[in-house]
């Protein structure tokens, strides 16, 4: 059921704030959804589809290694620390993040942009405010030092 719950937390959540919400920005600023493919529609592919693999990743390694789902009512029953996680504390977000902007560099859209900083922010504070201090209650000091040794959003260049 667990497994069940997060590929739908997957589809739905991350789908609707990076398919759904920028089709209808699309759509209703007159952007095509189709464009030819120039530089910039190739260099964004790629970028989309990492994005796309880290929020899979991150669905995946929650059920398996943390017990529990991307879902906020059922969350992690351990701290997922290995693989993504490694290298930023958040992962499913930077992914969702990637997907939004391979948008923006395709359509070469100001709007979904917009939509993107505005997401970005609120994702931001999110964390800030309300998730790290709730992890940091269910975890200790173990999400303690994970949090010193990992950065939340762009990973540390190791040398």
């Amino acid at each position: 059921m667990t497994t069940l719950k997060s590929i739908l937390a997957t589809i739905f959540v991350p789908g609707i704030a990076c398919l759904l919400i920028p089709y209808f920005i699309l759509r209703g600023s007159g952007i095509p959804l189709v464009h030819a493919l120039g530089f910039w529609q190739i260099i964004a592919i790629p970028v989309a589809i990492l994005g796309i693999y880290m929020v899979v990743w991150v669905s995946f390694s929650f059920v398996r290694t943390g017990r529990g789902t991307p879902i906020p009512i059922d969350p992690p029953k351990h701290l997922v620390v290995h693989g993504l996680y490694r290298h930023v504390r958040n992962p499913m977000y930077v992914g969702a993040m990637l997907v939004l902007l391979a948008e923006v560099v395709y359509y070469s859209s100001i709007w979904v942009f917009i939509y993107t900083t505005f997401l970005w922010m609120a994702l931001h504070t999110f964390t800030v405010v309300l998730e790290e201090p709730q992890l940091k209650r269910r975890f200790g000091t173990e999400y303690e030092r994970y949090q010193e040794s990992v950065p939340r959003w762009v990973p540390r260049v190791r040398v």
